[in-house]
């Protein structure tokens, strides 16, 4: 541990390049399975301002953050703790030390999958555990009041209903008398519908329309969640493909990346943020502040199986799109069709007479919004038809702007 030392760690540096990759808020891991607070905490030995870095990485990084405009938020994720070094214990290692039993928590013997919810129920924590883990995130709040809390998977467990009741009670009352909207983030259905924002799909998408808004959380890399030397990044365009789909389906996308040891972003990752943030300033206008049309897109590769781990099962070609929409009182309305390959010409069937999708309004305009040549289209009872010069960087973005007459 003595090894993090986080010694080129630019918290501004971060905050800069976190600002032009396009993102509008950034979620800290503020501490992880392993047990390690990344703030200054009053309930452990084992947090950065006392070893390692020897610095406030959570405070920080806040300043920074909110330095340039972002919205600031902190993830946590101590309840795996229960049992996430359990297999230590059936090897001789640190985690059998007595002078480290602070560092490795219980190390409880459990038989968890988090793809397999049942398994939620296998073990139970006890409420000394329960009641340290609500202590340290209300301490992490109280310090840095982040506008977005996000946990991970286990929450679900039944036993910690009563202490999830408690911290929310406390973080929306505390959050409304300090002037900041809170959010919430759970999966496996651990707070009540309307209560908080589901990760509906971590390392995947759904298959239609989400009635409210939830979250997907994927990886920059489609090994890891941390850094490792043979990383396996995703392009830039699959990246795109994958804010699209969301978007399309009232969702918001959350980014990981995996900085090293020494607290620099991978050059290669680094590109790649800065590469989706290019497409951003050209096409953010079918993102933010968008909601979903009608229908969410379509063509021939529709998702089979959504939800959590089905990432790599999905491949958006040249026919597909997805549609955003954005309403300009009291006539205009415009749909952003997102065409994922580089097609010469395609046709929306969602805009077919008979669909009645578009009601009574007249198209009064069809156009890219990267604004490179103009568009031929024709409107009839197969769809929108549309020739298109050439693609150079996909996703494509085409504006139709409705009339309401």
């Amino acid at each position: 541990m003595p090894m993090f030392t986080g010694e080129n760690w630019d918290p501004y540096e971060w905050a800069k390049v976190f600002k032009k990759s396009g993102a509008k808020f950034v979620v800290l891991v503020a501490e992880h399975h392993d047990g390690f607070a990344l703030w200054e905490s009053n309930y452990t030995r084992w947090c950065a301002t006392k070893i390692g870095p020897k610095r406030d990485i959570v405070r920080e990084l806040k300043e920074a953050v909110e330095g340039q405009g972002l919205i600031f938020g902190i993830s946590y994720h101590r309840a795996e703790h229960w049992w996430f070094f359990d297999q230590g214990m059936k090897i001789e290692s640190d985690v059998k030390d007595p002078r480290y039993l602070d560092l490795y928590g219980p190390a409880q013997s459990a038989s968890l999958n988090p793809r397999d919810p049942p398994s939620l129920d296998n073990v139970q924590p006890n409420d000394e555990f329960l009641m340290d883990w609500l202590l340290r995130i209300v301490e992490a709040v109280e310090k840095y009041r982040p506008w977005l809390v996000y946990f991970d998977w286990w929450i679900a467990n039944p036993s910690f209903q009563p202490y999830l009741k408690a911290f929310a009670s406390y973080y929306y009352n505390r959050s409304y008398k300090w002037g900041i909207e809170p959010v919430i983030i759970y999966k496996q259905g651990a707070f009540g519908e309307g209560t908080a924002i589901p990760d509906l799909a971590e390392r995947g998408t759904i298959k239609n329309v989400y009635p409210s808004t939830w979250l997907a959380d994927t990886s920059i890399d489609y090994k890891s969640w941390g850094y490792i030397k043979d990383a396996e990044y995703k392009l830039p365009s699959v990246i795109l493909s994958h804010l699209g789909d969301v978007v399309s389906k009232n969702g918001v996308f959350l980014l990981n990346i995996g900085p090293k040891a020494d607290g620099t972003i991978p050059e290669e990752a680094k590109r790649i943020l800065l590469d989706v943030g290019d497409w951003l300033n050209v096409n953010g206008e079918a993102i933010f502040g968008s909601k979903p049309w009608r229908v969410y897109g379509e063509g021939p590769s529709g998702i089979n199986e959504g939800g959590f781990f089905t990432e790599r099962k999905i491949t958006l070609g040249y026919q597909d799109v997805r549609y955003t929409v954005k309403d300009y009182y009291p006539r205009q309305r415009h749909i952003y069709a997102i065409l994922f390959g580089k097609p010469k010409e395609i046709t929306l069937r969602s805009f077919m007479k008979n669909l009645k999708l578009i009601e009574e309004a007249v198209i009064v305009d069809v156009s890219r919004l990267d604004g490179k040549g103009k568009l031929e289209w024709s409107l009839s009872d197969e769809g929108l038809k549309i020739k298109i010069e050439e693609v150079i960087r996909a996703p494509l973005v085409i504006r139709v702007i409705l009339d309401y007459r």
